[in-house]
């Protein structure tokens, strides 16, 4: 099945959960930027963390963007998620291959690096001042960097799981991770039993790769009898440039850029970061362009 992203909440009403697969969706970045292990890693996470920010605290066309900008060798990470789970993203340095850490895992916190920003800028149509929350990083690793913001910056008591697993041909193997937001009212003493579960769950990746479903990575946090499933959705990479969007950043930019542009290049090429599409621009179009800015 292709990949997807379950909602539910306990039947007490003490925490909302929600848990993905995001393999393909992981993948798909990987082939378009070339990324290496452990950039496949860092950017797989970011993505997966982005998907589970925006499908939590997004509605309908709402979106947001997150940037994570560490000392790391991949350099800033962005990622576009939208309230119906597509995701997009891009990196400085995507050829960034790590040894393995002490744990014998991929070293993200070593490509992220540990000193620098996690920000997250939500946007809501009609809204005409984005909305910016920006925390320090605390550990690199991701999962608890975004557990962190959410504390932070929304005031919200959760818990992030962020996992990917990169073959030895740098394809991507699983990638997924979970959410589960404490609620109000919640107790103290379902949040420690929450506490316990958590510390022996395995990771998501280990999870899937043993053909763990998001819906059985959820009945391993909560039992099925206490567990409500709210909805299903499926997650895609999607980019949602075009054209006409890089006709409109054209026309802002400095008029004498443009004229250079006209007089000198006789055309322009723009390609999108995040897919890397390209668009072509004739001297015509270009002074059709320029003709609209003037008026």
């Amino acid at each position: 099945m292709s990949d997807y992203l379950v909602k539910g909440m306990t039947t007490d009403g003490y925490f909302r959960i929600y848990t993905l697969d995001a393999t393909e969706t992981v993948q798909r970045a990987h082939e378009i930027h070339d990324t290496w292990s452990a950039a496949s890693a860092a950017l797989g996470r970011t993505m997966i963390g982005t998907i589970l920010l925006a499908t939590s605290g997004m509605q309908g066309d709402g979106k947001l963007t997150v940037k994570i900008q560490g000392d790391g060798p991949v350099g800033f990470m962005v990622a576009d998620g939208t309230a119906d789970a597509t995701v997009k993203a891009y990196l400085a340095n995507p050829h960034v291959s790590l040894d393995l850490n002490d744990q014998h895992k991929i070293d993200v916190r070593g490509a992220v690096g540990t000193t620098g920003t996690l920000s997250v800028t939500k946007m809501t149509p009609g809204d005409k001042t984005p909305y910016t929350g920006e925390v320090d990083l605390i550990s690199g690793e991701l999962g608890e960097d975004f557990t962190y913001y959410l504390a932070q910056s929304e005031q919200i008591p959760s818990a992030v799981g962020l996992s990917v697993f990169v073959n030895e041909d740098e394809s991507i193997q699983v990638a997924g991770g979970f959410l589960v937001q404490v609620l109000p009212g919640a107790t103290d003493e379902a949040i420690s039993k929450l506490e316990a579960t958590l510390q022996s769950l395995p990771l998501v990746s280990e999870m899937l790769r043993e053909d763990d479903t998001p819906e059985q990575i959820m009945e391993r946090i909560f039992p099925a009898d206490e567990l409500k499933r709210l909805e299903t959705m499926p997650v895609k990479y999607q980019c949602d440039c075009s054209k006409a969007r890089f006709a409109k950043a054209l026309t802002a930019i400095n008029p004498a850029d443009l004229q250079q542009l006209i007089e000198e290049d006789h055309g322009a090429e723009a390609q999108c970061r995040f897919c890397h599409q390209k668009y072509q621009f004739s001297e015509a179009e270009l002074r059709a362009l320029q003709a609209n800015a003037a008026k």
